[in-house]
């Protein structure tokens, strides 16, 4: 028998003054059999970083073809699609000819750095990729956030990100690695 998803809800509160973007989502994560909370946590900061009235939560680990969070326009149109862990660079480049921005969030320490070795020199060319980075402990803390009904406050100002709830906050702040600016 399949397991199923368990099924998350989070109220968030979002104030991204780098991009003077504020509203309150309330989002429902499916959280795949094989994944933890971690990257659930992960999944979620991208959605803050990036949120929009069209951003949603693709099937990611259910399907290699689909982002973990894709902002489509009203023409089907991907505006932005957002891979969340280590994506094989094969897909990052399939991602790059099928959407208008393409966005990495890597965690997981010392096998994010060595991804990125192996995989920098590969997506070089790629002119709207953008790859974020995640500390260990931050992507640690994150996943200590994580619960079944979750009220969460996001505050993003110079690129750092207080996120939290009644009882608990941690400070984020991801590393850029590779981004058009940089070009």
């Amino acid at each position: 028998m399949a397991l199923k998803s368990t099924i998350f809800k989070v109220e968030l509160q979002l104030a991204d003054l780098d991009r003077s973007h504020f509203g309150e989502y309330t989002l429902t994560i499916a959280r795949h059999p094989s994944e933890n909370d971690q990257r659930m946590m992960v999944r979620l900061l991208a959605f803050a970083l990036f949120a929009s009235e069209s951003l949603a939560f693709g099937r990611g680990l259910s399907s290699e073809d689909e982002a973990d969070l894709a902002d489509v326009d009203l023409t089907g149109a991907i505006e932005r699609w957002i891979d969340v862990g280590l994506p094989d660079e094969r897909n990052i480049r399939r991602a790059c000819g099928r959407a208008k921005e393409v966005v990495v969030l890597a965690y997981g320490g010392r096998a994010a750095e060595i991804w990125w070795q192996q995989t920098a020199g590969k997506v070089a060319g790629q002119k709207n990729l953008t790859v974020l980075a995640l500390p260990p402990a931050e992507s640690q803390a994150l996943a200590a956030l994580a619960a079944r009904n979750m009220r969460l406050q996001c505050t993003i100002q110079d690129g750092v990100v207080w996120l939290g709830g009644d009882d608990q906050h941690v400070e984020l702040v991801p590393q850029v690695l590779f981004s058009p600016e940089e070009r």
